[in-house]
This record gives C-alpha cells, structure tokens and sequence, in this order.
C-alpha cells in the first residue's frame, strides 16, 4: 500500500469524468498532455530568475515585462564566452582560406571571427567571395567588412540552411567553407551533403565556461539556459548543486537534452507548437502561479 502523499487532479477527462490520480511522490511532469504548473507541484514560487544571458541593450524587453506583471527579479549572467582560436590551431585543420570561393556563416559572431582569422593569417579576402549567410540580419552585418552587394549576399528567408539550396546549386563550381564553433550541429554539414553541395566546416572558436563570481550568490528559483554550453558551465561551475524545486527553463532540443542527459529536470521548453519563444513559455508559467 503506498503512502498518499499527495493527490493531483489531473485534467484528463475519460468518458467525460475527471480522474483524480494519487502518487507517493508529489511531482510529476505532465499527464495526458497537461504539464503541471509549480503551483501544482507544491513548489516555491519564483521570485528570482537568473538568464544566462547578457541584458538586452533595449530599454524595454520580455524580461523587463515581466518583472513588471509579476513581480519577479531577473538576473543576467552569462555561464559562457566566446574564444577566438589562434592561427596555429587553425592551421591544425589543415584548412586554406584562399582554396575557397565563398563562405557560409550562421552568426553574426561567425562573420567576426572569419574575418579575424583572414586578418592574423594576413589573407586579403577577395572582392569576388560570396557569402551565404543564415538570415538577412547577419547578411547585412557584413557591411562591416565589405562593400555590401546583393550578387555577392545570399541571406536564408526563414532561417534555414535549406532556404539557400537553389542559389548554391546554380554555382556548382562553388567551394564551400562553413564558420563554426568547436560545438557544432553536424545535422546542417548532413543536409548540404545529402544536397550534393560539400561543404568544408572550419572551427574558428569555442566557448568556454565562464567563472561565477566568489562574492555572488546562487540563489535562484529559476534558471534559464540557452545552449548545451550552458548547460556545461552549469556543472562546471557548480558541481555539487542539487537542483530540488528550482524550475529549469530551456531553449532548443539539444539543451534540454544535455540537461537530461545530465541529470537534471527540465520544467519549461521552447519553442513548441505552443510556445514558439522562451520567453512566452516562461511567462505562461508566472502566470499559471498567480491563479
């Protein structure tokens, strides 16, 4: 006989009865397609959210709002950073930037460090070289380091690699070199190939851990994290932390994978069907704990 420590109604309806479901232990994630709120879970309420994040530049933002609708405190913080590598790991690769007549780029960061590393290897990037790039926004970016021409910009309309295929396969003498990460999705390199378009991916930085301040307190009720990265620094930084009834909010399937994988819970996700940003995922749950 299992001791009832707690009793959840749940809000499925089976023949049109609602069930109420009795566990010995008092969470659970979710039943019937209806996730349980931190309310409902017997848990604190959240007053004090840390976004490993930098604060938006913009005065007025999701975060502020919600401070302002619930009450909340939230702290930026970033878990990571970003190191560029140096040109004798580079040359490691045994990649040469002057082999290649474009370049791919998912980040604004992307086009950073490719023109850093054309710089330090004293390659003068060619006013002939294309430039495929994730979204409008990182394509106009590159006015920074060239003189911005469409023939040359090829920027993705939804944000997809995939977007780009019809302008890249009407280049078939194009070769290919991908700005990545030292962490990288090697699903994107799949789909190029699986396109008949081979694409050489150059790491030209990494992220690493940031260290949390000795003079700072870890003392939040909720904490959001945006990339497996993040997730690293989070053990890295606090090994010993047992998350109890801190909610974990996440973006993206590879992170709450990684935080799974890591032995942690993952309360809130997006983007769903429901929730298309992390930000409106979280903002639903602060309001499921003012009913």
């Amino acid at each position: 006989m299992y001791e009832i420590c707690a009793v959840v109604l749940q809000k499925c309806v089976v023949n049109c009865v609602y069930v109420v479901v009795c566990y010995k232990f008092g969470s659970i994630a979710s039943m019937c397609g209806f996730t349980l709120g931190k309310k409902d879970n017997m848990m604190k309420k959240v007053k004090k959210i840390l976004i490993s994040q930098p604060r938006p530049v913009i005065g007025r933002n999701p975060y502020t709002d919600m401070e302002t609708d619930f009450g909340v405190q939230c702290d930026f913080h970033q878990l990571i950073k970003v190191e560029g590598i140096g040109v004798r790991e580079f040359r490691d690769q045994h990649i040469y930037l002057e082999d290649y007549t474009a370049v791919i780029v998912n980040s604004r960061l992307g086009i950073d460090h490719y023109f850093r590393m054309a710089d330090e290897m004293r390659f003068t990037v060619p006013e002939t070289m294309h430039y495929y790039c994730i979204s409008e926004a990182v394509g106009n970016y590159l006015q920074k380091y060239i003189q911005y021409r469409k023939r040359k910009v090829f920027a993705a309309e939804n944000n997809r690699f995939e977007d780009l295929l019809p302008a890249m396969h009407r280049r078939p003498q194009e070769k290919y070199l991908m700005v990545v990460s030292d962490v990288h999705n090697d699903d994107t390199m799949k789909m190029f190939a699986d396109n008949n378009i081979m694409v050489k991916p150059a790491v030209m930085y990494r992220t690493v851990a940031t260290e949390w301040p000795k003079d700072k307190e870890f003392d939040y009720d909720m904490i959001v994290l945006f990339t497996p990265s993040g997730v690293a620094a989070l053990q890295k930084n606090f090994p010993d932390w047992e998350q109890g009834d801190t909610v974990i909010a996440c973006l993206g399937v590879n992170t709450a994978t990684a935080l799974e994988e890591a032995g942690y819970r993952v309360d809130i996700k997006a983007p769903s069907e429901k929730y298309p940003s992390i930000t409106t995922a979280i903002q639903d749950f602060l309001e499921s704990q003012q009913d």
